[in-house]
């Protein structure tokens, strides 16, 4: 990620300032020992970031920025896009830290659910200024037809799809959901589920191929 702008952290203090990441070389005070260790997990880094800690989130920032710039990326398509809900993901992250449970999965899951829901945000903010733009008559009619079209289209395949998962098994949606939906990686996605990565491989694919079925000719068709 590139271009991030001094932040405002907690106490009137700055978060960063450096063109790439995190600035090392700022004041900060460990408030906790978690760093201690020599190779703190991401779940230790976010808990650290809650006690105010900016190291840990310095660290933190190396160790997921790409994957978080990647699932947003793969939904907002433009980079511009994608580089500014990055860097809000990362300052909503400083500033709701506590709000993390390790209990209740990890942290790098949590990061990536805050990045998705920015980005579909994102996109719906979009479609209604599109809307807005259609009700003023900014942009001629035959485009308001094409946008209109197009976003109800979105919204009817993004509601079969939501029908059809519901056929899955529990474990083939969770596969979707950690893969497709979550963007982690068989690897990551069989580590968040506790099984095999073979068995995250087949559960995947059998997904897949139900969600195939359920959705219809159609949908076999086109893709």
């Amino acid at each position: 990620m590139q271009a991030h702008r001094v932040a405002a952290a907690p106490g009137g203090a700055f978060l960063y300032s450096s063109p790439s990441r995190p600035d090392r070389t700022a004041p900060v005070t460990l408030t906790s020992e978690l760093l201690l260790r020599q190779d703190p997990s991401e779940d230790d880094l976010v808990l650290a970031t809650a006690q105010g800690d900016q190291r840990a989130f310095a660290q933190l920032y190396d160790m997921t920025s790409s994957r978080v710039l990647g699932l947003v990326r793969r939904i907002l398509v433009d980079p511009a896009q994608s580089e500014e809900v990055a860097q809000e993901v990362f300052l909503s992250a400083w500033q709701e830290a506590a709000q993390f449970d390790p209990a209740k999965g990890r942290a790098v899951s949590w990061l990536l659910v805050r990045a998705r829901r920015r980005a579909i945000d994102r996109v719906r903010s979009a479609q209604a200024s599109r809307v807005r733009d259609m009700t003023v008559g900014i942009r001629d009619l035959d485009d308001v037809r094409d946008d209109v079209a197009e976003t109800a289209a979105v919204h009817i395949e993004h509601a079969r799809v939501s029908r059809a998962m519901k056929g899955l098994t529990a474990a083939q949606r969770q596969a979707l959901e950690l893969t497709y939906f979550g963007g982690l990686s068989h690897s990551e996605a069989a580590g968040e589920a506790g099984v095999p990565l073979g068995t995250m491989k087949t559960r995947t694919r059998d997904a897949l191929i139900a969600l195939r079925k359920l959705l219809g000719p159609d949908v076999v068709a086109r893709g």
